[in-house]
């Protein structure tokens, strides 16, 4: 039997996922949907972790498999993309639905934005203001798009500014495993063109687009989602 682990997004869970992996058990696929630390109770960091924290708390995850699949979401394909990168052997394809970890180009907003953030910890450093530090810095990962900082809470905040400074551009063409993008035509959270990128630098990779949907293909359309990767699981 075929295994197929997914890693799913930023302040998500495996219910989410839970369409997905029932259609794709009826075709023989064992699916294995870890819930991701730091979203759960029971599960929270005594501290802020990296993207390193969770590479080596994947391996030692999945250290009981030999060969499988790996689907990253969002948030999970940071993680997956950095540990194919580096433990290419033990995967027999790569999915990558979704996925973060390549920061945007500096254009003249962003340039803007960031110089403006310069100025203003200058003068939220200033004592009267230092109380409005914490808010002027979420409004500044709104403009930059990094809503899910915005919604992170103490450890949580400071672990999404960790991954959030990592840039994995150059580990996409040390990936070596086959590989499988999947996108939604219509997402706002990581748009298309990033898919694109993944494609020109991942050697062995197609794409596939899915037409009139968003950021979460699991949830607005599991059934053709579900075929995309079953083709791809089948065929390897």
């Amino acid at each position: 039997m075929k295994t197929l682990i997914i890693l799913h997004g930023w302040q998500s869970s495996k219910e989410k996922w839970e369409r997905v992996k029932r259609i794709l058990e009826k075709q023989g696929v064992e699916v294995i949907v870890p819930d991701l630390p730091g979203f759960r109770v029971e599960a929270e960091l005594d501290r802020a972790w990296d993207l390193n924290d969770y590479i080596n708390w994947f391996e030692n995850f999945s250290s009981k498999k030999e060969k499988f699949f790996l689907l990253g979401h969002s948030f999970g394909g940071r993680i997956a993309i950095k540990f194919a990168a580096g433990y290419s052997q033990k995967l027999k394809g790569l999915i990558l639905c979704g996925a973060a970890g390549i920061k945007p180009k500096i254009g003249f907003k962003t340039r803007t934005i960031f110089y403006l953030s310069k100025i203003g910890n200058a003068i939220f450093g200033l004592r009267p203001l230092r109380r409005l530090e914490d808010r002027a810095r979420s409004l500044f990962y709104v403009f930059l798009r990094h809503k899910d900082y915005v919604k992170a809470k103490g450890v949580m905040r400071e672990t999404i500014k960790k991954v959030l400074e990592e840039d994995l551009l150059s580990e996409l063409c040390q990936i070596k495993t086959k590989t499988l993008i999947i996108w939604g035509q219509k997402d706002k959270m990581v748009p298309v063109k990033y898919a694109y990128i993944l494609k020109e630098k991942i050697r062995e990779s197609r794409l596939e687009i899915i037409p009139q949907t968003g950021h979460n293909p699991n949830l607005e359309a599991p059934e053709k989602l579900s075929e995309i990767i079953l083709d791809f699981v089948q065929d390897l």
